[in-house]
């Protein structure tokens, strides 16, 4: 078999995502209830939920946020973009405003772990940055 016969090896996509909260009841709740995330197990340091297929952990401990503009972004329909970023601002504060293409909400969760509500995609993103190229953009 030659190089150009085998496939490397390589990352498949994310398996999935933890985070480190101080409240897990009050976590579960946040991301339950206000996100809509369906909670499938639960125990004394943690919880796991589904969230339209991501399996996202929720770890008990001492959160310690950075500074810098790391985040996590979820997904949401587009027509269901204004009623459901409304029920997040209710909830939590915004961390940042959105100068980005489409519709973006920036927000901290309950532990202050930088979040994105954005109801585009990467399409949309690269067919944006082709009409309106930031500083030394290419496309492959």
């Amino acid at each position: 078999m030659t190089g150009s016969d085998t496939v490397p090896a390589r990352v498949t996509g994310i398996n999935h995502v933890t985070l480190v909260v101080a409240d897990l009841p009050r976590s579960v709740w946040f991301y339950r209830d206000i996100l809509g995330w369906n909670l499938r197990a639960q125990w004394a340091r943690g919880a796991y939920l589904d969230a339209g297929g991501l399996w996202f952990c929720l770890e008990l401990g001492q959160p310690d946020n950075r500074a810098d503009d790391t985040h996590l972004a979820f997904s949401c329909a587009p027509e269901q973009f204004a009623a459901l970023s409304q029920r997040i601002a209710a909830h939590a504060p915004k961390w940042k405003e959105n100068r980005s293409e489409g519709e973006s909400l920036y927000f901290l969760d309950p532990d202050g772990h930088k979040l994105e509500l954005h109801a585009g995609d990467m399409a949309s993103r690269l067919a944006y940055y082709r009409v309106n190229p930031p500083d030394g953009f290419r496309e492959f």
